[in-house]
């Protein structure tokens, strides 16, 4: 046999055989198995395999049901799934019960939309006919973010959602509201909040994003007429402003108690002649400038003797520019001491208005001066108000009471500036200053600040335990102008009372975050938050169900809330009807004391009680409270992790969740915010219609998530090479363990090659960092670890070393058996490590091999055996690999020049002092995948061609083989 050199081996070769396919078919192929789970209920099945186990409860953040699903709701819910299949792997119950936010402004805005279409006013729609269409917009857009996240392959309670506007839902949220009245943990008051006059209601701080504008910033001089140092008296006090629509409705003026003041006096401008003005001395130089543009001339400003130190104004008072339209500017305004005032800009000084800024209404309240409520919810000034309408108002008072954040309103030459020119109060009026400004989120339109009576939940005041019938936790000091309770003085320290921000401080303490900078960003914004402003002034949403007496105290009453409760479990928010105000109260109260509010609650309020209606309820018997793990972007620290840890840590004394996984923003490939206006926004649903769900799943998994990350098309067709490198890491394994038989065929560890325990020892590593990737939720290195190992410890070294002897061994010798066991090994391991990345692709391998063992995805990971670890072996392995690498990199140049075809040809000599213990040449040679090794006493690695003949079965040049194209002595004897 070995002298016919021209025999054709090739059937005697023992190549894989599989049938599953290199090109994977994804956007085909994954629905089909898609249908199958759905068919086959794997979710339920996997709650029937976990019954029993150790929960993890992962509780789903409500995305909102109002438009296709973008990138960042792949990725989130990408991560969700991953969260929930790792641990599921690792043995646990861990349930996914997916869930929509379904209230609230930006449904309803899409509703007005359509109406406005019509040119219809929604105002003289019936209520419940409104809301109707709002519930069925957002249902219509749940069920297609549930199909467009199924296809994504997140495996979860996809037929059962949780949904805040279910009547449960709305019920439980109305309960939930009801435990702070009851325990006297809530207030009506008016104190300014961010209001947006385009939607006309308040927001919360998560409705709001800030945007980069230019604003007209304005000098205006207010004329000092009391003081106690006398030569203060008849010079202006100067304030700086970027709001200039807030000066029709200043009351005081403020100072820094320690800020240095000086008098200026104007020189070389006729219009300033003799004209002194009170500023902080550090400021006195941008004060200059701005006037020295104003004038289009130099302004020589001169500093008289002495120095005020700001707490020497006490008692100063000065009187408005527009005092001579009498009335509410007769009043002279005082100077008053600010712990804010700064001199980082301006002049030191800073005009008051209680109606627009929190200072503002703090500081001017503990002087006693009450807001007046001039601004409409429309942004506009009231017609009755003097300076902008008055009682007559004409085409002209009409244009001048336009907007307060119409830019024309507050330019240069609008009608704010134009008075205050004709007054002689305008020093200096630019259109240029640059800087950040609130925007509402939904319709984009510029914030105010507003002063209007809503409902709050204080942050500093202890909290009640109980009820306490008839007393508002807000009673005590009064507003005249609305007659209703007043806030508490601003964030005092309350240190060490059980306050709500104390406590919710102490959880966030207590709370894990991952990354840990989640905890300082979620501290810092509950430390300075104000109180939760919990009303707003729109319709579709879950009522704030309670009876408010002419005082302004509200009804505590369990059995009245209990009633309103029952009702809504039963009909929804549209039972909360003045027709049944009678009905609610009972026969212990008199309807006519009483009356309803009609404001709606803060959908953060709403979603911050998700945890009680999905954890607590009962419905989902595998969910339990609190939650392990909460996981949104950061954007939620001040959105529903902060929302829920309010909400909890008042009704229930701590946090509702135990750990708060945040991830970044998706950004276009170049770095750059997405955004429908630039183009460069990136459809998940058409990268799974082209590359597949497992190829976007890669991605979202391989990037550092808790960063802004990128996604583009040169990174997915990078996501796909890998993806294309690990399934042909499990083709290779389906057909090397093509009619593989442990019992026939499995060898121990004991007498396997070292190469082969070597292997498992990786193994065992990467088992073990994989394990720690779950619990750290580092799924980009979860993802790394296991590509890494398929690509350098497998297709590159023991698949590329071991093809010789799976090819052309005899099957029963114990090296071919002791190879495909270690495969077996790695298959069941890899399949399992993979199946919660690429959910598709492990389904598709593992039912390839196991058609009739159900789905990979009910699998989970057994501890490996303790004796794979092999620290002495896995040192003499690291030091082979180097030298290997070497031997490689030598090699290369004669395979360039084709003085060699292939490592096979080359006879290698390596430097004696290179070769760890324990190798000899024979076992060097298969493991460079080389003809021969020798030792030489030189430093370098050194080859050449080998002067051997090539067998022709394996192609290896030995010197068994008599002459090219004979077999050598194994290839014989297997043949044989």
């Amino acid at each position: 046999m070995s002298d016919d050199t021209k025999t054709d081996w090739r059937d005697t070769v023992f190549l894989p055989k599989t049938d599953f396919p290199m090109k994977a078919g994804l956007p085909q192929k994954e629905p089909g198995i898609l249908a199958g789970w759905q068919q086959g209920d794997l979710h339920g099945q996997l709650r029937a395999a976990r019954s029993g186990a150790e929960k993890f409860i992962l509780h789903d953040g409500p995305p909102y049901a109002n438009g296709d699903i973008h990138t960042g709701h792949a990725l989130n819910h990408i991560l969700k799934d991953m969260v929930c299949r790792t641990q599921s792997l690792l043995g646990k119950n861990a349930p996914y019960v997916p869930g929509w936010d379904c209230h609230g402004l930006p449904i309803e805005w899409k509703v007005e939309e359509q109406y406005r279409k019509k040119k219809l006013n929604k105002d003289e729609v019936p209520r419940a006919e409104f809301r109707a269409e709002c519930r069925a917009y957002a249902q219509k857009w749940v069920d297609t973010q549930r199909e467009q996240l199924k296809r994504l392959g997140c495996l979860g309670d996809w037929d059962n959602p949780y949904l805040t506007m279910d009547f449960d839902s709305e019920a439980t949220i109305v309960a939930e509201l009801m435990k702070f009245a009851e325990a006297g943990n809530l207030y009506r008051g008016s104190k300014p909040v961010m209001w947006s006059p385009v939607e006309k209601t308040a927001l919360a701080e998560a409705e709001v994003e800030y945007e980069d504008i230019t604003s007209t910033q304005i000098d205006v001089a207010f004329e000092i007429v009391e003081s106690p140092i006398p030569e203060l008296v008849g010079a202006h006090a100067v304030i700086w402003t970027t709001t200039p629509w807030t000066i029709p409705v200043n009351q005081a003026l403020a100072y820094g108690p320690d800020v240095r003041y000086g008098i200026v006096e104007a020189e070389n401008v006729p219009q300033l002649t003799g004209c002194k003005f009170l500023i902080a001395r550090d400021l006195v130089r941008q004060f200059n400038d701005r006037l020295d543009k104003a004038f289009g001339t130099t302004v020589l400003l001169k500093g008289h003797d002495g120095v005020t130190i700001g707490s020497d104004l006490a008692g100063t008072k000065v009187r408005h520019p527009m005092h001579h339209l009498g009335g509410f500017y007769e009043t002279l305004r005082p100077m008053l001491a600010g712990d804010f005032v700064t001199t980082d800009s301006g002049t030191g000084l800073v005009h008051m208005s209680p109606d627009h800024g929190e200072d503002d209404f703090y500081l001017c309240r503990e002087n006693g001066i009450d807001p007046v409520f001039a601004v409409d919810d429309g942004g506009v000034y009231r017609d009755d108000w003097p300076w902008l309408g008055g009682d007559d108002v004409d085409e002209e008072g009409k244009e001048r009471r336009r907007a307060v954040i119409n830019a024309n309103f507050n330019a240069p030459d609008g009608p704010i500036c134009s008075d205050l020119r004709e007054a002689g109060a305008l020093l200096s009026a630019s259109a240029d200053y640059q800087h950040s400004y609130p925007h509402s989120w939904r319709s984009k339109a510029k914030i105010i600040y507003r002063c209007t009576p809503q409902w709050f939940v204080p942050m500093d005041r202890p909290l009640s335990p109980s009820p306490l019938e008839g007393r508002g936790l807000g009673e005590g000091a009064s507003n005249d102008a609305l007659g209703q309770p007043l806030p508490p003085t601003p964030y005092p320290s309350g240190e060490g009372e059980n306050t709500l921000r104390n406590r919710a401080m102490s959880e966030i303490e207590r709370v894990r975050f991952v990354p840990e900078r989640g905890r300082n960003r979620i501290r810092s914004m509950v430390e300075g938050r104000p109180d939760w402003v919990l009303s707003r002034q729109r319709a579709w949403g879950v009522p704030i169900t309670l009876f408010v007496r002419k005082d302004g105290t509200y009804l505590q009453d369990p059995a009245v809330n209990q009633r309103v409760v029952d009702a809504i479990r039963e009909g929804g928010v549209d039972a909360w009807d003045e027709a049944r105000k009678a009905e609610f109260l009972g026969p212990d109260h008199d309807a006519s004391e009483f009356e309803m509010v009609h404001d709606i609650l803060d959908v953060w309020f709403d979603s911050g009680c998700t945890h009680v209606f999905t954890l607590e309820s009962g419905r989902w018997p595998a969910l339990s409270w609190p939650a392990d793990l909460y996981l949104e972007g950061s954007d939620q620290h001040r959105g529903w992790f902060q929302s829920s840890l309010l909400e909890s840590c008042a009704t229930r004394g701590r946090a509702p969740y135990d750990q708060v996984l945040t991830h970044g923003f998706t950004m276009a490939a170049d770095g750059r915010k997405m955004s429908k206006s630039i183009g460069n926004t990136v459809d998940p649903l058409k990268i799974v219609d082209q590359y597949g769900a497992d190829i976007l799943r890669l991605w979202a998994l391989s990037v550092d998530s808790t960063m802004d990350h990128r996604i583009g098309d040169e990174i997915l067709k990078g996501v796909a090479d890998q993806y294309r490198k690990l399934r042909n890491t499990f083709r290779y394994l389906l057909g090397a363990l093509e009619g593989y038989d442990h019992d026939a065929e499995g060898v121990a560890y004991a007498e396997m090659p070292e190469l082969e325990r070597y292997t498992l020892h990786r193994l065992a590593e990467l088992d073990g960092k994989l394990r720690q990737a779950i619990h750290d939720y580092d799924f980009n290195e979860y993802t790394r670890l296991l590509t890494e190992f398929a690509n350098e410890d497998l297709s590159a070294f023991l698949f590329d070393i071991r093809k010789d002897r799976l090819y052309c061994d005899d099957p029963a010798w114990v090296e071919r058996r002791a190879y495909r066991t270690c495969l077996d090994i790695l298959f069941q391991a890899l399949v399992r490590y993979a199946a919660p990345v690429l959910v598709f692709t492990a389904e598709e391998v593992w039912t390839t091999r196991f058609p009739d063992r159900g789905s990979i995805h009910l699998e989970q990971l057994h501890p490996l055996p303790g004796e794979w670890t092999d620290e002495a072996l896995a040192a003499r392995f690291a030091e082979l690999r180097a030298l290997r690498e070497d031997v490689t990199e030598a090699i290369e140049p004669l395979r360039r020049e084709k003085t060699i075809r292939s490592s096979n040809e080359a006879a290698v000599s390596v430097p004696q002092q290179a070769i760890p213990q324990g190798f000899g040449m024979e076992d060097l040679a298969e493991l460079f995948i080389a003809a021969s090794v020798s030792a030489h006493d030189g430093e370098d690695v050194k080859v050449s061609r080998s002067s051997n003949n090539k067998c022709g079965r394996c192609w290896r040049l030995l010197p068994s083989v008599s002459v090219e194209g004979a077999l050598c002595d194994r290839c014989e004897e297997a043949v044989n």
